[in-house]
């Protein structure tokens, strides 16, 4: 007979695995889809008449994987560049992951190899049909591999000749003959606010030059916030439509302005008792700290220079749809479980994209051009505006760290992370509520966790984190919960440097087992000059900050910064130094432009990123109102890479996790004063 407490235990695993597996069929990005494999890699490379066709198996949304994996394909087959042309893939291929995770080279390279070579021998065979053999080879075997023609080199990006030239690569870009244009009014609240319109004044509309159609059957809400359609001749007549219907909208009542900060307070949940979700389950001592740190890690939105778009056409039975999305199949998937439309009868077609970021991986703008031409039977195409970017999309969702840690001896001996955040993988855009609250008691989020696991010899280590559903929408945005979880660890880290009295450079290398981390760390050093003072900027305070990090494992970056704080307290980036490890480099100038990308979006984080609310609702319209980095915020960069025979690795979201930290260490030790919040404010370092 079964014991209680056994029963208990059963049932409760069983309804994790019920609650993950519901949830997991939801999110773009899970269930994980198996890794490509050379029969895979098979039916994206294509030979006829001399040339071959390779089918881009991912999206391309600026990162240029298409050039990289170009580069392969060339080096494999034994081809000229222009020889092998790119196309970018649709759903009518097999089905391949989602585009996240700085997955593409690592995990993509090798089989496209495998199945070049494989090509290359049936050609030579002179084999014109049929399927190609594929032999086994070693890594070794692979020309791809090597360094040397091809590999290691920047060729001319794939698509920069039709991208200066206005070729349509981008969804906006798609003209079908008889398009029309579309949007989804939704009301002026939080989508995690249920809504929906009540009374609008149609005639008023129908007068608007340009009108076409009021459709109210707009396709699935985003979050609980339910749409009403508008068609127009041109996208001008647009905003008209809209004003002339004076949409009078249903509620619900809004969430408090305080919310969001009080959800997250990490002091307030660690009062209320143990944070549930453990990722280092080390037991610190008890007692006083030497190092007490309180970080606090505002919302922020991804801000893509291209705010989403899609066109969709309805013909003879069968829906075909252009989007900038990271996963095509899952659009495909979700329009026809949303119209009731058989999976063959849909077809996505994948668009180059103007950066995600991750925050297009879900179905939005997509369902609603495709419920728009379902009701017209014209191609309509819908692009969002900027204000409907920070609106409906979903964001980096705000944390907040507590960091202790005791030091004896030079050494850190004693470590506490507690981190309270909201989703970020079961993402209330994504899953419903019920089922994100399962997620919270028994499975937690290793969106939010990504990067908690510092990559230091610690001593009795602990950190933990829970999450709480807010009144926005949030999810994946670059590299997950590593960019904030490294900033809190480099943060403290420097903290407890000064109490040992160590230089921070040294202190970390003392607690590093990892070569490859202690050589990215040491190499920054050397090319910065790190025991050299910053250079002096008249008038004002100047400071040097270094920090370094791991990313899920395989990729590793070290950045130094130098800043200048005038007497109002204003904050300059003055220079950047980045020394980065991801393994065998295909492509120089592809991987040193993910890592600038990534310092850009640490000066971000440090000294702009903070989306304003208002009872739950991202009241930003524009970039004024959620400032990025401008060009002239940009210092000097200095990007080395490490040339390794390890194979290829992520590099797109690995300078994240060291960029942050070293830009808030020097203004530490610019200022002698350690913030609590970012993005600095002005007023703290004032003198």
């Amino acid at each position: 007979m079964m014991r209680r407490r056994a029963f208990l235990a059963a049932s409760a695993g069983g309804l994790v695995a019920l609650i993950c597996v519901a949830a997991c069929s939801h999110i773009p990005v899970i269930p994980r889809r198996p890794d490509p494999d050379v029969s895979t890699a098979l039916g994206w490379i294509a030979h006829r008449d001399g040339r071959f066709t390779l089918t881009l198996p991912r999206a391309e949304m600026g990162q240029n994987i298409a050039t990289a994996l170009k580069q392969v394909a060339c080096t494999e087959l034994g081809e000229e560049w222009d020889q092998v042309e790119v196309v970018l893939h649709a759903t009518d291929m097999p089905r391949v992951k989602a585009t996240v995770g700085s997955e593409s080279v690592m995990l993509f390279a090798e089989p496209l190899a495998q199945a070049c070579a494989a090509l290359r021998d049936a050609v030579a065979a002179g084999q014109k049909a049929g399927q190609v053999r594929v032999r086994a080879r070693s890594v070794s075997e692979l020309r791809a591999f090597r360094s040397g023609g091809l590999i290691g080199v920047s060729p001319e990006i794939v698509h920069a000749r039709g991208i200066v030239t206005g070729a349509p690569l981008f969804s906006a870009d798609i003209r079908l003959p008889g398009t029309q244009y579309g949007r989804v009014l939704r009301a002026p609240a939080s989508v995690e606010v249920e809504s929906r319109p009540l009374h609008w004044n149609i005639e008023a509309a129908r007068a608007v030059p340009g009108f076409i159609a009021v459709v109210e059957d707009c396709g699935p809400p985003i979050g609980q916030a339910q749409g009403l359609g508008i068609v127009a001749a041109r996208p001008g007549a647009l905003e008209a439509i809209a004003e002339a219907l004076k949409i009078e909208w249903s509620i619900a009542a809004p969430h408090a302005r305080s919310d969001i900060a009080r959800a997250v307070d990490v002091d307030a949940r660690l009062s209320a008792g143990v944070l549930p979700h453990v990722v280092m389950d080390g037991t610190p001592e008890d007692g006083l700290w030497d190092v007490d740190l309180r970080v606090d890690v505002p919302m922020a939105a991804h801000g893509p220079i291209e705010p989403r778009a899609a066109v969709a056409s309805w013909q003879d039975g069968a829906l075909r749809v252009w989007a900038g999305t990271q996963d095509a199949f899952y659009i495909r998937d979700f329009l026809a479980d949303a119209f009731g439309l058989p999976p063959d009868a849909v077809t996505v077609q994948s668009c180059r994209i103007g950066g995600a970021f991750g925050g297009k991986t879900i179905c939005t703008v997509e369902a609603e051009a495709a419920a728009l031409t379902l009701a017209t039977g014209s191609p309509v195409k819908v692009q969002w505006t900027r204000a409907q970017e920070f609106a409906l999309g979903f964001h980096r969702p705000p944390s907040s760290h507590r960091i202790r840690a005791r030091v004896a001896e030079g050494r850190t001996t004693d470590w506490d992370h507690a981190q309270m955040s909201s989703h970020i993988m079961f993402t209330a855009a994504v899953v419903p509520s019920w089922m994100q609250r399962g997620t919270d008691m028994f499975a937690g989020d290793g969106g939010v966790a990504r990067g908690m696991a510092a990559p230091y010899l610690l001593g009795r280590a602990r950190a933990a984190y829970d999450m709480v559903r807010l009144p926005v929408h949030t999810g994946p945005w670059r590299g997950l919960g590593a960019g904030p979880n490294a900033l809190a660890i480099e943060w403290a880290m420097d903290e407890a440097a000064l109490v040992a009295g160590v230089d921070p450079l040294a202190f970390r290398l003392a607690h590093i087992a990892d070569p490859l981390l202690a050589g990215v760390l040491e190499r920054v050093g050397e090319i910065a000059s790190w025991g050299s003072a910053p250079a002096l900027v008249d008038g004002m305070r100047v400071g040097r900050g270094i920090a370094c990090g791991t990313y899920k494992d395989t990729s590793h970056a070290a950045a130094v910064a130098d800043v200048a704080v005038d007497a109002r307290g204003r904050v300059q980036v003055t220079r950047l130094w980045c020394v980065h490890d991801c393994g065998l480099v295909i492509n120089p100038d592809q991987v040193r432009a993910q890592c600038e990308g990534n310092l850009v979006w640490s000066l971000g984080m440090i000294l702009t990123d903070d989306l304003p609310t208002d009872s739950g609702h991202v009241t930003a319209e524009t970039f004024a109102d959620a400032p990025i980095p401008r060009m002239t915020d940009v210092p000097p960069i200095t990007v080395d890479l490490i040339q390794s025979d390890r194979p290829p690795q992520g590099a797109g979201e690995t300078a994240m996790v060291a960029g942050p930290g070293a830009i808030a260490n020097a203004i530490r030790a610019a200022t002698g004063h350690r913030a609590v919040r970012f993005p600095v404010r002005a007023e703290d370092f004032a003198t």
